[in-house]
């Protein structure tokens, strides 16, 4: 579980994170949403700890991830796997090398056990038999495909997601959402998605929050989502550019 307590977080003076507060269920599908630079991809680096916060703290599996040792926090990284935006891929390595770089670095593994690993992990996304192929010759899906192998091969207990169907046509965008509840429900594992496609949402969200103004401001199903009155969430769900951008007065929720 990952409990999130009242986190702040500014650049140059400019207020990203207000006092986010959330609670993360072992197994569930989360997907967190918002506008352009409401803060999404800013509270997945916290929680894994690439960025700190100036106020409040993140419990990861109830150890506050900003007082463990530079040992333990390697330990605690390896829980987490990370899928980017652009998948991260390097281009002067084959796609083995660039599965295999998180146990080259974390273990002591022979080079047949490593490429057994790779090779499980390639087949469980969906792309075997590639292991030499550089991403360049990759499609963008493919591309994808092959950085989500790279979140999984230390086997975590997290796997965030950050925009991963951007840039993909409808059917690969597809493909990616059923990918991850397949591999949410086979591996057993705590998935964070942060995305703006309503359409992969509704496919993947077990849960949704919404983002605005630094705040969390709606938490709940894809339906209640689809059938809150709140004038923000209906304006982002419906896509409605001349709507409200401001919302009622209310308590933000905690």
């Amino acid at each position: 579980m990952i409990e999130i307590k009242n986190l702040h977080k500014s650049f140059g003076g400019k207020a990203v994170l207000r006092g986010v507060n959330l609670t993360i269920q072992d197994g569930e599908r989360l997907v967190i949403v918002g506008r352009s630079g409401c803060g999404k991809s800013v509270l997945l680096k916290h929680i894994i700890n690439l960025l700190q916060p100036d106020e409040g703290y993140i419990l990861v599996d109830e150890i506050p991830i900003r007082k463990v040792g530079q040992k333990d926090l390697f330990q605690l990284r390896r829980q987490f796997g990370f899928l980017f935006q652009g998948a991260a891929l390097f281009d002067s390595m084959t796609v083995s090398e660039n599965i295999a770089l998180p146990l080259n670095e974390h273990t002591k593994w022979s080079k047949t056990e490593i490429a057994e690993k790779v090779s499980e992990k390639l087949s469980l996304v969906g792309l075997p038999g590639i292991e030499d192929l550089k991403p360049s010759e990759l499609s963008g899906g493919m591309k994808k495909r092959v950085g989500l192998a790279r979140a999984l091969i230390l086997e975590p207990k997290y796997i965030m997601y950050d925009e991963p169907t951007t840039g993909l046509d409808p059917i690969m965008a597809a493909n990616i959402d059923k990918l991850i509840v397949k591999l949410s429900e086979h591996l057993q594992v705590t998935s964070i998605v942060v995305t703006h496609d309503m359409q992969s949402v509704e496919k993947v969200a077990d849960r949704v929050v919404m983002l605005h103004n630094g705040r969390i401001i709606f938490s709940g199903t894809v339906d209640e989502m689809n059938r809150s009155d709140d004038e923000v969430v209906h304006q982002f769900v419906t896509a409605d550019a001349d709507g409200p951008i401001q919302p009622k007065p209310q308590k933000y929720l905690t």
